[in-house]
């Protein structure tokens, strides 16, 4: 049988294969921070010790009510032993208040004890059931979410909009190779995998198949190639925005399946040029591109009473419309007027303004 193109990339471990446990490496969703197991063993370390101290100054101020008149070392050495339920038996209580004590106060301390030695690993296995069903909860319900492939500059650049747009954080998946990277993305809430987005199990266990959009933003434009060409095989409906280096490329990546293309290299080169000429004119792109503050262009429906309407004419500057899903321009013939279904490409002011969430 013809091995697929997605086949290729799959390195020796099949990611999607493996139960969801197995899986806590690789999906990380974001959280409550828990600490880590040597902050628990220290942390019940430090109880065990205040414990047996406790009860050692507790059987010292009693000393006399022993088989022995017990010295301070005989108090702890008696206090470790009985705390371990080790019990040797050489040191016992005589009179009957040392024996109340040892049932009221000794007793629970001793069971107190045996938790904080068990605590830990009670704990580690606990948190890490607890992360096995998220992700197992995750990975069944994830629907019409956003992968973003490369958490660089221009990946986090691409999260700061959609965020910006109104795209919640649970609807945006990280998948990169660099840990650290992965550490930011959690941090600001987002589900996070890890792994090469060219590899077809890494783009499975994020759930490309059931993506509304993917995100192509790696470091260099043959890894985009890759990338797009196994994203367009496992996910044929899915919307793929990738950016490119170099404009050579850009038929590539289309070609590949990728609906839109970004070139950061030519689009960096304009700005520069721009600015030496215009500078103005940089800042207000700058101001349009930048999601959180100014302005921005934003994309909404068409309210009722504009249908029939010139676009020119709307209360927003509105730049283009959008119909059966192609783009006309405010200039061109087919957007002199609205029609029902429409979509407006209009800049809105982010200030204040609570973005319209985009169509599925």
């Amino acid at each position: 049988m013809r091995e697929s193109f997605s086949d290729r990339f799959r390195g020796d471990v099949e990611l999607s294969g493996l139960p969801d446990h197995a899986l806590l490496g690789i999906i990380n969703i974001p959280g409550s921070v828990a600490a880590s197991p040597w902050a628990l063993i220290g942390r019940r370390l430090f109880y065990a010790l205040a414990l047996t101290f406790a009860i050692t100054l507790l059987v010292y101020f009693d000393k006399g009510a022993y088989t022995e008149d017990l010295t301070f070392i005989d108090a702890l050495y008696y206090s470790a032993v009985s705390l371990s339920t080790t019990g040797y038996g050489d040191i016992t209580p005589v009179t009957q208040q040392a024996r109340l004590i040892n049932i009221l106060i000794v007793t629970p301390a001793r069971i107190a004890f045996l938790i904080l030695l068990v605590g830990t690993t009670l704990s580690v296995l606990t948190e890490n059931s607890r992360k096995t069903l998220q992700i197992q909860r995750w990975r069944k319900t994830v629907r019409n979410h956003t992968i973003v492939i490369g958490y660089g500059t221009k990946g986090r650049s691409a999260v700061d909009a959609l965020r910006a747009d109104g795209t919640p954080a649970s609807h945006i998946v990280v998948i990169d190779t660099d840990k650290h990277a992965l550490q930011r993305a959690e941090q600001r809430g987002l589900v996070t995998v890890y792994g090469s987005g060219t590899k077809g199990d890494v783009l499975k266990i994020a759930g490309v198949a059931r993506a509304r959009s993917v995100v192509v933003a790696p470091s260099s434009d043959d890894t985009a190639v890759l990338v797009t060409l196994s994203v367009r095989e496992m996910a044929p409906k899915a919307m793929i925005v990738a950016s490119v280096r170099e404009s050579e490329n850009q038929h590539l990546l289309e070609q590949s399946g990728a609906d839109s293309v970004v070139i950061s290299s030519e689009t960096a080169g304009r700005l520069l040029g721009l600015a030496t000429v215009t500078p103005t004119v940089v800042e207000m792109m700058e101001d349009l591109l930048s999601p959180d503050e100014g302005f921005a262009v934003a994309e909404r429906s068409v309210g009722e009473d504009e249908v029939g309407a010139n676009p020119r004419h709307l209360a927003d500057i509105v730049l283009g419309v959008v119909r059966s899903g192609e783009l006309y321009r405010i200039d061109s013939p087919e957007a002199e007027t609205v029609e029902p279904g429409d979509r407006l490409l209009y800049i809105r002011r982010t200030t204040g303004e609570r973005p319209e969430k985009v169509r599925d």
